[in-house]
């Protein structure tokens, strides 16, 4: 199966989700392949870290988009194949959606992620109205305080689109920080955090 993970708007943590969702993949004995389609190239500089680290299990270096136009062919020789795209390249997300199977769309909790997002179902629609991927949207970054509505407008706007939201929250937690810079996945960082039971819930979605 191929997964984007991405958004048209920055800052979702769209590579965090990828990262950790690579590494819980390599635990359960699956097979990878990992596309990094963002310039920024976040996806990579942790990957490097965690091989530098050699942290077990090891990932995969990313492709870049130069490995794009042959993975129909390569897929088959994998179990997963994991993109992590954004808006700054517009031309490999645009490839990626193309040949897709599945795309994650990591939404904060404000108005500008719903925009953000409405307009990627747009070119999501637009890319593929004849045969439409599943898309999935997940509140990520949310408030730890239970009393700040905004996480809950946002479900409730997300209810709205034409996507199907996971109902789990990821929370804007610092476990999630300190695992990345380290190349590190949050369960192994911290296994009995709520930061990995969370996303243990996320995965087990999936």
């Amino acid at each position: 199966m191929i997964t984007i993970v991405g958004n048209m708007k920055g800052g979702t943590g769209k590579s965090t989700i990828a990262f950790n969702l690579a590494v819980w993949l390599r635990n359960q004995d699956k097979s990878l392949m990992l596309f990094d389609l963002d310039p920024q190239k976040t996806l990579l500089d942790v990957v490097e870290v965690r091989q530098e680290e050699g942290y077990d299990p090891l990932l995969p270096l990313p492709f870049d988009k130069t490995a794009l136009s042959e993975i129909e062919q390569n897929k088959r020789t994998v179990d997963e194949v994991l993109m992590d795209v954004s808006m700054s390249d517009e031309q490999s997300l645009e490839a990626a959606i193309a040949v897709t199977d599945r795309i994650i769309i990591p939404v904060a909790p404000s108005q500008a992620d719903i925009w953000s997002t409405q307009r990627f179902l747009k070119k999501i629609d637009q890319i593929r109205h004849q045969n439409m991927p599943e898309v999935l949207g997940v509140i990520n970054r949310a408030d730890t305080h239970p009393f700040v509505p905004e996480t809950k407008e946002a479900e409730e706007a997300m209810d709205a689109l034409s996507l199907k939201r996971i109902p789990v929250r990821l929370h804007h937690r610092a476990a999630y920080r300190r695992s990345f810079s380290e190349g590190l996945a949050v369960f192994e960082l911290e296994p009995k955090s709520k930061a990995s039971d969370e996303f243990h819930k996320f995965t087990k979605y999936l």
